[in-house]
């Protein structure tokens, strides 16, 4: 009890000195609000309302489908420009897209003699571009066709395509992108705060104050890593809650409380990283730079930005051994695609071994550096 009480009141001193610290209190406040609010919504990786135009030269029913199948969201209504200006508007950056359909176009298809049609592409919107192409192409295969079969009373197709798109119908990016966001900043930022707070000690040199008192370091290392996993867990549940579903409009297929109680089971991993870079790094420009050794390495490697599966296999095998890879892993199950505790356990049971190992490593860490200051 009397460690219990001690921790607690160590704690609530953490709390004091970070909510006075208003730079910590700005960059938690920051990563889970406007952070998120621009990953979800400036890295977009889907087309929408791409910028297009039509030289029609044809004037036929034909054409005239084909422009009209141009449809929102992905594209804007097309606007009819001359041929002459194609080149003009291109350099100048009006449009992304501009088709030019040729003279006699619908003559020639019903005569089967294959003619050219043409899209002009801006590809220094690369995204746009390269998705809007492939778009392009397959709406005016699919209006030819139809055409076709309409024009020579063909029969329809023996097969229909029906494709089915789980848990993200439209394939909306920032579904993922705000989600996975909130995920990568519990991991940064716990690192960090739980640094600092051990760092800042020793640049105040309130740390040797402690060491002397009857507390032991085991008690000062415990009541750092908690104040700020309460920081950090509270901050999460409000910008998952408030930003993705309030602000963002995001749903959440699963359970945000069995999602934060394996939050809160993954901070004990992550808070004992910081402090073990602390036991190294003597002033907070040092921790930064260990920071970026161990925690962007996590972040990249723990399938939150790409699949493991589009990994080497030798990363795979490895990052298997990261509690970053299980909570990401759990994380998408139960927001992305609500399964529940009988899914994920496996995934808790991993991110609290592997997580306690690294922890106890952590203590005896900072119990024989703070051993050593004394």
């Amino acid at each position: 009890m009397r460690t219990l009480s001690t921790i607690l009141w160590l704690g609530t001193k953490e709390l004091r000195s970070f909510f006075q610290d208003w730079v910590l209190l700005g960059l938690v406040a920051y990563s889970f609000s406007l952070a998120i609010i621009a990953q979800a919504q400036s890295n977009a990786q889907e087309l929408h309302d791409a910028s297009l135009a039509i030289v029609d030269e044809d004037h036929s029913e034909l054409s005239r489908r084909i422009a009209h199948a141009f449809l929102p969201p992905y594209f804007k209504p097309a606007e009819r420009v001359e041929e002459r200006d194609v080149e003009r508007l291109m350099n100048v950056g009006r449009y992304t897209f501009i088709l030019d359909i040729p003279p006699n176009f619908e003559r020639d298809v019903l005569a089967g003699r294959s003619p050219a049609l043409q899209v002009n592409v801006d590809a220094t919107a690369i995204v746009q571009a390269g998705i809007g192409s492939s778009y392009a192409q397959q709406i005016i295969t699919t209006e030819i066709g139809d055409f076709l079969s309409r024009a020579e009373n063909g029969s329809p197709p023996l097969v229909n395509l029906a494709v089915r798109i789980g848990f993200n119908p439209n394939v909306t990016t920032a579904w993922f992108t705000s989600v996975m966001g909130i995920i990568n900043n519990v991991t940064m930022l716990a690192i960090i705060l739980a640094g600092a707070a051990v760092v800042r000690e020793r640049e105040h040199g309130t740390m040797d104050h402690l060491l002397v008192m009857p507390i032991s370091p085991f008690e000062i290392a415990m009541s750092k890593i908690l104040a700020n996993a309460l920081v950090i867990s509270v901050a999460a549940g409000l910008s998952l809650s408030v930003v993705v579903r309030g602000l963002l409009s995001i749903p959440i297929a699963g359970s945000v409380p069995l999602f934060m109680c394996g939050v809160m089971i993954y901070l004990f991993f992550a808070t004992a990283v910081g402090v073990f870079l602390a036991t190294i790094a003597r002033t907070m420009p040092q921790l930064g730079l260990l920071y970026i050794l161990v925690a962007i390495p996590l972040n990249m490697l723990s399938g939150s930005n790409t699949p493991l599966e589009s990994m080497p296999p030798f990363f795979r095998t490895i990052m298997q051994a990261s509690p970053s890879t299980h909570f990401v892993s759990f994380a998408q199950a139960i927001l992305y695609r609500g399964a529940g505790f009988d899914v994920v356990w496996p995934r808790f049971l991993a991110v609290a071994l592997i997580g306690g190992l690294f922890l106890a490593f952590g203590l005896l860490r900072f119990r024989s550096v703070a051993a050593q200051s004394a």
